[in-house]
């Protein structure tokens, strides 16, 4: 009987130390600008840090959006480009923030208008964590971050 406690607390504990070790990214802050009634993209901005091991964003999606891009901007010979990235690398425990004039997600072909004050949802696909949907809340046009109203 002993042995059979000693199995039951033991493997008990494994699934302790796989599930705290199982890969996790955590998404605070999501936040958009609004946008006009004729614009056709906006980008998404938000705070990402992976828990104990590195992992990559590789994708998103949303209902207000036909498709979602992961873009950086570059300073190129003088010039400011945004450029595509294929995926975004997630160092662990480190935060990634993803803000204007950095690496960000770009909504394109919008659906509808994204008005201040409303939110709408993104799902994020990992490499290793499991998907995260989270709320996107809109704030000013030409706002700074979140709860910076412009």
């Amino acid at each position: 009987m002993r042995h059979m406690l000693l199995s039951v607390v033991a493997l008990l504990a494994l699934g302790a130390v796989a599930q705290a070790q199982a890969p996790s990214v955590e998404v605070s802050q999501a936040w958009a600008r609004a946008t006009t009634s004729t614009a056709k993209v906006g980008g998404v901005f938000l705070t990402l840090k992976a828990a104990g091991t590195a992992d990559r964003v590789v994708s998103a999606s949303s209902p207000v959006a036909e498709k979602i891009e992961l873009h950086e901007t570059i300073n190129d010979a003088g010039v400011m480009k945004m450029r595509e990235v294929p995926q975004l690398v997630l160092a662990p425990g480190q935060a990634t923030v993803l803000k204007p004039g950095g690496t960000h997600i770009m909504l394109i072909g919008l659906k509808r208008p994204l008005n201040r004050g409303e939110s709408f949802p993104v799902t994020i696909v990992f490499e290793k964590a499991p998907p995260a949907t989270v709320s996107v809340t809109v704030q000013a046009a030409g706002a700074g971050g979140p709860g910076h109203g412009h």
